[in-house]
């Protein structure tokens, strides 16, 4: 079984956030994850968050998970992050899952199991640590860096993240929405390797005026 894109059910999930967060000043981000969290039927939504960060993304992961039945869960730092964060999606009408810990704990990500969707902040020191602890739905999942244009390592790089865990990047895109999105869709665990299939290879090609990176087997 792999995730399966529903149009009809990332539509809702897109308007609700519209109105849930009435983004008249906002990036378009909010929307624009939530429909994908929701278009892939995600069961298990994770994101990262700290004290003083923006709650729109978090509150349309919310509304995401409303529409799919699955399970939306925040991890903080801290209790004074725990404490803003339950304020706000609060006061939105969500009272998602909240862990309090460092995200890169390998011990709090081991508890996580099967994640569908996750999304991280590109500003927080630990988010590549996070992305490669994260234990991944056997039907593939969403991997999403939010605030991309301030990532703190400039070496970043997907194949980095999911080298040596048996995970295969099917495609990945940089979306100059906000402050940058980079996201990257990846195979379910069952997937076979080029390598494997015996002389096939998988070639990618950046396109260098929308951003996106595609992925083909040759």
């Amino acid at each position: 079984m792999k995730l399966v894109w529903s149009p009809e059910t990332a539509s809702k999930a897109y308007i609700d956030t519209v109105k849930s967060c009435e983004l008249s000043h906002e990036s378009g981000v909010a929307e624009l994850v939530s429909a994908m969290a929701a278009g892939w039927d995600s069961r298990l939504i994770v994101e990262t968050w700290s004290h003083g960060g923006a709650t729109a993304t978090s509150v349309g992961l919310a509304v995401a998970s409303r529409h799919t039945g699955g399970r939306h869960v925040c991890l903080v730092p801290d209790e004074r992050s725990r404490s803003e964060y339950v304020h706000a999606l609060g006061e939105a009408g969500f009272s998602p899952q909240v862990i309090t810990g460092e995200a890169d704990d390998e011990e709090l990500m081991d508890g996580l199991v099967d994640i569908d969707f996750l999304v991280v902040d590109s500003r927080r020191k630990d988010f590549a640590r996070v992305l490669r602890l994260a234990n991944l739905s056997s039907r593939g999942a969403v991997l999403v860096c939010k605030n991309a244009y301030s990532r703190n390592d400039s070496t970043f790089r997907w194949k980095n993240v999911l080298d040596g865990r048996s995970r295969r990047l099917v495609r990945s895109v940089y979306l100059p929405v906000g402050k940058g999105l980079d996201i990257a869709h990846v195979a379910t665990s069952g997937a076979v390797s080029s390598s494997a299939k015996g002389g096939s290879r998988w070639i990618k090609h950046l396109d260098r005026q929308s951003g996106e990176e595609h992925v083909i087997r040759k």
